[in-house]
């Protein structure tokens, strides 16, 4: 049966806040240039609107931008006051190359249907409240001045709430993967993958099961030393807790045998790797995967911790920010966020340079 939607009300917000500028040289912009506007459109879509209002071209990741298909958890979505399930891909990536950006020109705006019903469960009835909220990090404007907070984080692409009534069912979502087939290595099934990738994937699962298993050993004996705090902020009992609870899940996860954790070689993506997290407990590595080391820093073994922290039968986390600094700075000034990050368990467990 077909989604019909009812009632809607529809959010438009001007982002304020200020954003500090890349370099000393960069000039500072005092408020967010970009306002977003979204509007129900029908079947679980929302049409969103982005207007560049400042006078300087925006230059902004597309992943961070709700441009049609979601390759990121951008929005937050409720029903009836209960949080829904994002059911989309949750993608380890790198730094952005140039082709990764979306140019906003001063005073243009993009318009775009986004369907929600094919990342989120939406396929119940009840008044869904649906806010964006997407952190835009390594989003700057053509004068240098880059969009973050003055705390040095990125600006939050955020939207007001949007509340509309659906009633109905929308089919089920599809997902790739559940192949069968393929090779078994320590315990974990592998999908699509060569002989050699075989051997690599052996490896990245030994040395991710050794970092899970010291990375819990860490936080079991207490210890609040510089490892903690560079990837998690400062120490408060609730945090650290939670921080041990994932890692004893995620090492849990990664000793599984029996073929229960399956790698799947079909991704031609540049990215690391992807999982969808309501979907246990098959991670999707892609071609940066391939050219990392097996340990350290930004790793294959790290990479698997990162990926299995995402399923919500194990951590739960979320991609607030990429990258070791990224990380450094959201554990400095959200320590909240820091334990819900899953690139900061990957730096963590890595723990290069080494540290106490």
């Amino acid at each position: 049966m077909k989604t019909t939607l009812v009632r809607a009300i529809a959010g438009t917000t001007i982002l304020a806040g200020a954003i500090t500028a890349a370099t000393a040289a960069a000039p500072l912009t005092r408020h967010n240039p970009l306002r977003v506007s979204m509007y129900a459109a029908g079947n679980g879509n929302v049409e969103v609107v982005l207007t560049n209002t400042s006078s300087k071209s925006a230059r902004v990741p597309r992943y961070q931008l709700p441009l049609g298909e979601l390759e990121a958890k951008l929005f937050s979505v409720s029903r009836d006051g209960e949080p829904v399930a994002y059911e989309g891909p949750m993608i380890k990536r790198g730094l952005p190359s140039a082709s990764d950006f979306a140019i906003l020109r001063p005073g243009q705006s993009v318009r775009s249907v986004v369907q929600l019903a094919d990342a989120y469960d939406m396929r119940k009835s009840g008044t869904y409240t649906v806010t964006l909220a997407s952190a835009m990090q390594h989003a700057s404007l053509s004068d240098g001045s880059m969009l973050k907070t003055p705390r040095g984080m990125p600006l939050t692409l955020q939207s007001a709430p949007l509340r509309m009534y659906a009633t109905g069912k929308l089919p089920a979502i599809k997902r790739p993967g559940g192949g069968t087939g393929g090779t078994s290595i320590n315990g974990v099934a592998t999908v699509g993958c060569s002989s050699t990738q075989v051997s690599g994937i052996g490896n990245a699962i030994t040395a991710a099961r050794n970092y899970s298993e010291n990375a819990k050993g860490y936080l079991a004996g207490n210890n609040q030393g510089p490892r903690y705090t560079t990837w998690f902020g400062a120490y408060t009992s609730s945090r650290y807790t939670t921080a041990n609870q994932h890692f004893v899940a995620i090492d849990s996860a990664l000793d599984k045998t029996g073929d229960q954790v399956k790698i799947n070689c079909g991704c031609n993506q540049s990215y690391y790797a992807y999982v969808y997290p309501t979907k246990p407990y098959e991670i999707f590595v892609c071609r940066a995967f391939w050219s990392a080391p097996n340990t350290g820093t930004d790793s294959k073994a790290g990479t698997l911790v990162h990926e299995m922290s995402h399923f919500n039968v194990v951590a739960a986390t979320d991609d607030h920010v990429y990258g070791q600094s990224g990380a450094k700075s959201l554990a400095a000034s959200d320590p909240a966020k820091a334990v819900d990050n899953a690139d900061s368990h990957e730096y963590f467990a890595e723990n290069t340079p080494s540290q106490n």
